[in-house]
Formats: C-alpha cells, sequence, structure tokens
C-alpha cells in the first residue's frame, strides 16, 4: 500500500518549552486547534498515552484513536492513530518544537498516511483534510500561544451547578436531547440537531436574549452517558473567538445529582466597543459574556433539575 509523508511547520514568537506543554497536554486542544472538538484521554503513563479525539475533517465530525509519545527533552511528540476512520487506513506522525532563540520556535508537523485499498479518491479526501487541517491548526497554535504569552485576561473560565434531588440520567437526557429543547426551555427559539454518529451531535440553535433579540451558535458535542457532555462552539457570538466547555453530572451516594455546566471562554477584543460601546473595557465584556452564559446555563440546568425530579417522583 502507498504511504505519504507531508510536513508543515510554522514559527511561533513563544519559548519553545511553553509550546511543547501546549501540545502535550490535551486539555489544551479544543482551545488551540480549530478543528478539535474535544479529547478524551483513555489511558497514560509519564511517557506514552492513549487518547481518543473527535474533530472535523473537511467539515465532517469524525472520531478516532491515537497513541502518543512524549519526549520533553527532545521536544517531540510522535502520534500513531489506533483506530482510523474511512477513507483513513493508516495515520500517524511526530510534532517537534525546535527554539530559535529564547522567545521564538520553529513548530514543524509530520504526517504519514495511507487509504484504504490505496483508492485514488481516498487518498485526495485525506491530503485535502490532512493539508487544511495542518495549514489550520499550526496557525491557530502560533496565535494562540502568542496570545496566551501576551496577556491572560481574555481566557477564563466559570462554572454553575445545581443539586438535583434525582437520577444522573434523567438530568443527561434533558440535556442530551437538545432537539426538544424549543419546546422545554423558553430562551432556545428554534433547533437545527444532527447526531451522525451515537454520541456526537451537531447542534445549532437561535436563542433569545433578555432584550428580546435571538442569535444564533453552532455547537458540536460528545456525549458519553449518563455522566459528561463535552462540546466547541464553531458558530459564535460577537463577544468571543472561543467558547468550550461541558456538561457534567454526578450521583452522590445520597442518591442526589450535582449538575454543572462549565465553560472557558476566549473573548474578541476587536467587537468591545461596537457591541457594549466605545467606553467598554475588557472587565466589562468580561462580565457581559459570562453574564449571558450564566443565565442560558442556570436556566437549562433549573429545567434539567425539574424534570429529573419529577422523572424520580
Amino acid at each position: 500500500m502507498t504511504t505519504r509523508e507531508v510536513e508543515h511547520e510554522i514559527t511561533v514568537a513563544a519559548p519553545a518549552g511553553t509550546v511543547y506543554r501546549l501540545i502535550a497536554e490535551v486539555e489544551n486542544w479544543p482551545r488551540i486547534f480549530p478543528p478539535t472538538i474535544h479529547v478524551d484521554q483513555v489511558e497514560h503513563t509519564a511517557r506514552e498515552e492513549r487518547i481518543r479525539i473527535w474533530a472535523t475533517a473537511n467539515g465532517e465530525p469524525k472520531n478516532w484513536t491515537s497513541r502518543r509519545t512524549l519526549d520533553p527533552e527532545a521536544l517531540r511528540i510522535g502520534f500513531r492513530q489506533e483506530v482510523t476512520t474511512p477513507p483513513v487506513a493508516a495515520m500517524g506522525g511526530t510534532w517537534i518544537v525546535e527554539p530559535l532563540d529564547t522567545d521564538r520556535s520553529r513548530v514543524r508537523l509530520l504526517h504519514d498516511y495511507r487509504a484504504i485499498d490505496d483508492d485514488p479518491a481516498g487518498l485526495r479526501w485525506i491530503e485535502e483534510a490532512v493539508d487544511r487541517n495542518s495549514r489550520a491548526e499550526l496557525a491557530a497554535l502560533k496565535g494562540n500561544v502568542e496570545l496566551a504569552v501576551a496577556t491572560a485576561e481574555l481566557t477564563f473560565s466559570f462554572e454553575d451547578s445545581v443539586r438535583v434531588q434525582g437520577d444522573a440520567k434523567d438530568a443527561f437526557d434533558f440535556v442530551n436531547e437538545a432537539d426538544r429543547w424549543p419546546e422545554r426551555l423558553p430562551h432556545v427559539a428554534t433547533v437545527r440537531f444532527e447526531e451522525p454518529a451515537p454520541g456526537l451531535q451537531s447542534l445549532e440553535m437561535d436563542t433569545r436574549a433578555k432584550d428580546g433579540s435571538t442569535h444564533t451558535t453552532k455547537s458540536y458535542r460528545v456525549c458519553f452517558p449518563h455522566h459528561k457532555i463535552a462540546y466547541k462552539q464553531v458558530t459564535l457570538p460577537a463577544l468571543m473567538t472561543l467558547h468550550t466547555g461541558h456538561w457534567t453530572f454526578t450521583e452522590g451516594a445520597d442518591g442526589h445529582t450535582t449538575a454543572t455546566s462549565q465553560h472557558t471562554v476566549v473573548l474578541n477584543t476587536a467587537n468591545i466597543a461596537a457591541v457594549l460601546g466605545a467606553d467598554a473595557t475588557v472587565a466589562d465584556a468580561r462580565q457581559y459574556v459570562q453574564g449571558a452564559l450564566s443565565a442560558n446555563s442556570r436556566a437549562t440546568l433549573g429545567h434539567a433539575k425539574d424534570y429529573a425530579e419529577k422523572r424520580r417522583s
């Protein structure tokens, strides 16, 4: 079978150690790589790990399992897909971070791949996906690493929780069944919902704000019954350049459930004046975004609580 090899690279205005750490710690990936929806660390040691990745390729959500070998001394990370998705027969490669000076690094991303049955159409699809995703990943890595080094105030995380006198499964089901949100949640006007594979969802919805206006967002969601739903927004409101998060449902020994909505946001400073006025600050934008997201999360959690408690009674 034919193995293709390609290489992409970019220069980043950040120390090599910082760049390596952001690539090595997979919880960062939805924040720094646009195609990545969610990464689940299945097993790991100090030098090796097995991870499951959900990401978009050519606009389609896919998932695969990879093994990685970490070499922090050499600033290299090898990866090999363990379970691939057609048309990919095999996929692997290496991240290599090379210090140029104390504040600049070269990042090289190597790939090798094969298509099922050497199918020419499959090879073209993989070639296009690898090229598009590699360029997007490296550009995003550069932008997000340089942003993280320059300022930390634009990125923040927060969460809201409720205590539910009901089963985790029922609270999970309420959030999982997003196609029913327009009839269950007053702030959701319409929903366009698809589940191309079990547990992998595409959710586009029009949400009503307090002033009566509506805005459209689109997210990809990865669902782990009945304890977690991770998501990444790909169509964002004007004040955000990134929004990821997860819903978790934890059942305690007393039979009660804690339902939590967690958000991680990067503010879009370019739109602050247009949205909030010429005198608005980053702090104002942070307060506004957190308030809006928390209001919707608390509303959804409250309805999920009512649903689960009614189901138990």
